[in-house]
């Protein structure tokens, strides 16, 4: 495995607020996907419909309000080399003044992966980073 694929954003907003994005399926796809379905709570269901025949899927690990939240993470296709449940996610919220850093974290991502692994979270806490803002990312790639 490769060393964890960390991305961050500085987003103008409480942790309380960036952590709504996290927890709440109908938030969540204001920045990610097309629909979600969240049980936020240790060994509860993470299930994102990214785009049309793309799931991403696994199970959440720990939640710790307002400060991070960690899932196990893969795609639901049965070709794709990062299955569900085979990678964990940990995302963190660290407050500053009235910002947050997000920090996302990936483990156990395959050296052939982190590219667009990195370039994929990338994309998507951009528009995490505006719609925390309280602005309109626009249409998800």
């Amino acid at each position: 495995m490769s060393p964890p694929v960390v991305v961050e954003r500085w987003v103008k907003a409480s942790p309380e607020t960036v952590f709504g994005f996290l927890t709440d399926p109908d938030k969540w796809v204001r920045w990610q996907g097309t629909r979600a379905e969240l049980d936020p709570r240790p060994g509860g269901i993470y299930r994102v419909h990214v785009r049309a025949g793309v799931t991403a899927s696994g199970q959440f690990v720990e939640v710790e309000p307002y400060r991070r939240v960690v899932f196990t993470w893969g795609f639901e296709l049965p070709d794709h080399p990062i299955r569900p449940g085979s990678t964990l996610v940990q995302i963190d919220l660290i407050p500053d003044g009235d910002n947050t850093l997000v920090r996302l974290t990936q483990d156990r991502v395959a050296p052939a992966d982190v590219v667009p692994v990195r370039r994929g979270w990338d994309d998507y806490l951009d528009r995490l980073q505006t719609v925390a803002a309280g602005g309109d990312p626009g249409p998800g790639p």
